[in-house]
């Protein structure tokens, strides 16, 4: 992994734990697998712990690890290092998307929440006139209560998402192909179509992995079958919604959103959305940071203490889900 990511993630801590169970490798952090000195590292292991800034376990990483059989990472998706290569090998893999699903679900339970009560929107306005408001005269669309809401993909932070407003008065909706309806049910939404989905939602959170199926999935008709006012909120990729069709919709007044991502990741300075007081956009900090990256640390090392025991990975990555997961 990048070393800045080790050592944010790979606290003192959390190397002793995985010092407990295994040999930790302590020298240099592995970014490169083509050094000399990353082939001698390579050559003894037997399982790699692998995190943000991961470069590809090609073939010829592979050739110099006769000895590896597992890898565990401390972030979410495997796409960007995991390659056929390593399936066709036989190496187990392991991801901590579980534990990274949990504060973007929470951070989107927030959002959904903040978003009904029209909350940041309204404390800007109080701001700026810094004068008492009639509280009788705020419209009946503002609010929580029965709200509908819209989960776009039953992935690992949209089923988190689905558990985690339960206990508030809300409809949940849930379109997601690959989940059947009782599924649906059980998870505690009614599953619906897709434009169904942005027709009946006052909010709707995007949940889908970035597919070649799924780039530029919300598009313009998508967001303009969308209710006056409704609120829009990505933490999954920019790519999956149309960013000019949403630009439009936005600036226009017509719906709202919250972006913890867009297309680009880092918008252009004078793109239209930055000044657009119906957006709100955050730096793509939905996920792991801060002390939320010792949650991760802990699932690798719950991980690699039950590998180590012969007892398999409690999350497993398969080859044959990768054409769902992020």
């Amino acid at each position: 992994m990048a070393a800045n990511a080790a050592e944010a993630v790979l606290t003192p801590q959390s190397r002793a734990s995985l010092a407990a169970v295994c040999d930790l490798h302590e020298g240099p952090v592995l970014d490169d697998f083509t050094t000399p000195y990353a082939r001698s590292v390579l050559q003894d292991a037997e399982l790699l712990i692998t995190g943000w800034g991961c470069p590809p376990l090609d073939a010829a990483a592979l050739a110099a690890a006769p000895r590896l059989r597992a890898v565990v990472h401390t972030a979410g998706s495997v796409r960007g290092h995991i390659t056929d290569a390593c399936w066709e090998r036989g190496i187990e893999v392991s991801s901590a998307a579980a534990a990274n699903a949990v504060p973007v679900a929470e951070y989107t339970v927030a959002m959904i929440l903040l978003s009904g009560k029209q909350v940041l929107e309204r404390a800007r306005d109080f701001k700026a006139a810094r004068t008492a408001r009639n509280p009788f005269a705020v419209p009946q669309s503002v609010g929580n209560y029965r709200r509908t809401v819209g989960i776009l993909s039953a992935s690992l932070i949209g089923r988190r998402t689905i558990e985690l407003l339960r206990p508030y008065d809300l409809r949940i909706l849930l379109h997601d192909p690959y989940v059947t309806e009782d599924e649906a049910r059980q998870l505690g939404a009614r599953p619906v179509g897709l434009r169904e989905l942005f027709t009946d939602s006052d909010v709707v959170s995007v949940h889908t992995p970035l597919l070649p199926a799924t780039r530029g999935l919300v598009d313009r008709t998508l967001l303009d079958a969308m209710r006056p006012d409704a609120v829009l909120i990505n933490t999954a990729r920019g790519a999956v919604i149309d960013q000019d069709a949403l630009t439009d919709a936005a600036t226009a007044g017509r719906i709202r959103a919250v972006l913890d991502v867009t297309d680009p990741e880092v918008l252009p300075p004078d793109h239209p959305l930055w000044d657009c007081d119906h957006v709100t956009i955050t730096p793509h900090l939905a996920g792991s940071q801060g002390n939320e990256w010792g949650r991760l640390a802990d699932l690798a090392a719950g991980e690699v203490t039950r590998w180590a025991a012969g007892d398999g990975f409690d999350h497993p990555v398969r080859r044959e889900r990768l054409a769902y997961l992020a």
